[in-house]
């Protein structure tokens, strides 16, 4: 991809979600300030500001802008707030979120990429990022509760240890189903209650761990 030409592919990238429906601005800033070509591998660069998953090793992906700009958008995130990442990966959906936020708490299950991650942030110059290696499933109990959670992984059910991790009022956005195939669900915590509401089909590779699926799944 030619240097010159990334700016002008991204912002293309930005007027096709707003036209497909992305309303909040901040969200599409967000994807106009960063770079995607940094979040895959080198090889795949000239496809960085194509509409679709991309892999970037170990057996995951990173998700399609679209999917990243629909969730970042149902977890409305705001400036003061903490957000947690469940599935970091190479780390764009965290940079995403680090634009919008005041601190994210990203989670790897695989240390490779984590590392990655972590790096390719820091050279970035995202301060307002920190990643860990754990099983996502059981969020972050440490730096609990947030404002928003955003889980980059399809499960079979809501974990129940995220859904408690949510502040009064927080949101969880996390793709719920068998593997390959889910929906796309918004659960906010209201008091003892969770209102779920359901945003339309997703397919994520799935969330390993005891609250997720087994390993090899």
């Amino acid at each position: 991809m030619i240097a010159a030409a990334v700016p002008m592919r991204r912002m293309a990238l930005v007027t096709a979600l707003r036209a497909d429906g992305i309303a909040d601005e901040r969200v599409l800033a967000a994807i106009a300030a960063v770079p995607r070509e940094q979040f895959v591998p080198r090889q795949l660069y000239h496809q960085a500001y194509e509409d679709f998953a991309l892999e970037i090793g170990e057996g995951q992906t990173i998700s399609q802008p679209s999917v990243v700009a629909r969730m970042t958008a149902l977890a409305a995130v705001g400036p003061r707030d903490r957000v947690l990442e469940i599935g970091a990966g190479s780390g764009y959906q965290a940079a995403i979120l680090a634009e919008l936020a005041r601190f994210v708490f990203a989670v790897e299950r695989i240390p490779a990429l984590a590392e990655g991650a972590r790096a390719r942030l820091a050279s970035l110059g995202y301060r307002n990022v920190s990643v860990q290696v754990m099983d996502g499933t059981l969020g972050w109990r440490a730096q609990a509760p947030f404002d928003a959670i955003v889980v980059s992984a399809g499960a079979p059910a809501v974990p129940a240890a995220l859904a408690e991790q949510l502040v009064d009022g927080g949101r969880l956005v996390i793709p719920v189903g068998g593997i390959g195939r889910q929906e796309l669900r918004r659960v906010v915590r209201r008091g003892d209650r969770l209102d779920e509401t359901v945003h339309g089909p997703a397919s994520f590779v799935p969330l390993i761990g005891r609250g997720g699926f087994p390993e090899g799944a």
